[in-house]
């Protein structure tokens, strides 16, 4: 099972909405195949580890383990127990039930009913956290949340501005933890940042120093005042604008309505999860950092600390939160956060 999901997180940043899975078949004491599902829409890991096997006489005699529970329904792929069934394999030790209601059981139950052997679960802790966004979004109903921000030395994430001052980040992280983020965004389904980051960085929030496809973009204006020369607004990629005004579409961009008299936090995420949008990074600015960290509605906090000091200006949010880990990124600092 191990194997599994050293082979699952090879799909990251590819698969979703799917989730990330290996699948290993086993004949006697000898792996004769194994695969892992590559890309949404096609063919899901169980597949490729059938085809991977050289000899097809062995299947009746081998044990196919798998991450997640089989898939029991038609989607973008025919059902992945109706593969294993016609396929003759006897036995399957499971990870974990997968928690989508389309699925929920159904896989188990039909394989059982073939008389299929079915083991479960095995090691269903680090099953899980592999596709922790997969779980979060179907068992809470919302996506996985990263808060993520660079803030200096001493503890600032930007200087003070004004209107004379330059749009455009200070930047605080070095080149390579920027392409790290890059790589991250690469690897989620949605990325989220307050009016006054839109306004004052000009932000583009997508991939460019990384391969992949580049997230949903999501940035909060309640009076619908952005501008349209930013580049939030250059039709390059899906874009939700969260505000007061009613839903409406112009061109890639979409705008939503909140109510501003609540809180709007459990609001974007439950739009959100109707979006599909199972992952997010929020990447600011103070305000709405902070708003997601009282609301206790985030996962993960992924905060870079720079060398360079600014004596003053916009404090780093405060995280609640024991330390999780530490890297170092040439002189960066990295520090993730997990929430209990």
């Amino acid at each position: 099972m191990a194997r599994c999901l050293d082979l699952a997180v090879a799909g990251l940043g590819s698969t979703a909405p799917n989730p990330m899975v290996g699948s290993v078949i086993v004949h006697g004491d000898r792996i004769i195949g194994e695969g892992w599902h590559r890309k949404y829409g096609g063919p899901h890991a169980e597949v490729h580890a059938v085809q991977s096997v050289a000899d097809k006489s062995l299947l009746c005699e081998s044990t196919l383990y798998v991450n997640l529970e089989p898939c029991s329904h038609t989607g973008k792929t025919p059902p992945c127990a109706d593969m294993i069934i016609a396929n003759g394999i006897p036995r399957v030790v499971i990870g974990t039930p997968d928690p989508n209601p389309v699925v929920g059981g159904t896989g188990i139950d039909k394989l059982q009913k073939a008389g299929i052997s079915v083991e479960y679960p095995v090691i269903a802790e680090a099953c899980r956290e592999v596709n922790h966004r997969f779980f979060t979004f179907h068992l809470r109903k919302r996506p996985w949340v990263i808060l993520k921000w660079a803030q200096t030395k001493d503890g600032f994430i930007d200087v003070l501005r004004d209107g004379q001052s330059p749009i455009g980040p200070n930047w605080i992280s070095n080149d390579i933890s920027r392409m790290m983020v890059h790589r991250w965004r690469a690897e989620e389904q949605g990325i989220l940042v307050g009016t006054r980051t839109a306004l004052l960085d000009n932000p583009r929030l997508n991939v460019r120093e990384w391969p992949g496809q580049s997230p949903v973009r999501m940035v909060i204006d309640r009076h619908r005042k952005l501008p349209p020369s930013l580049h939030l607004f250059d039709n390059s990629a899906d874009t939700l604008v969260f505000c007061a005004a009613q839903e409406s579409t112009v061109a890639r961009t979409r705008y939503i309505p909140l109510d501003f008299g609540k809180d709007i936090i459990p609001q974007m995420l439950g739009r959100m999860a109707k979006e599909g949008i199972q992952s997010l990074i929020v990447e600011g600015g103070r305000k709405l950092l902070t708003s997601f960290i009282e609301s206790g509605l985030w996962d993960e906090a992924r905060i870079f600390t720079g060398t360079k000091e600014f004596g003053s200006g916009v404090k780093a949010p405060d995280i609640p939160s024991v330390r999780s880990s530490e890297w170092h990124i040439r002189e960066d600092l990295l520090t993730i956060y997990r929430n209990p």
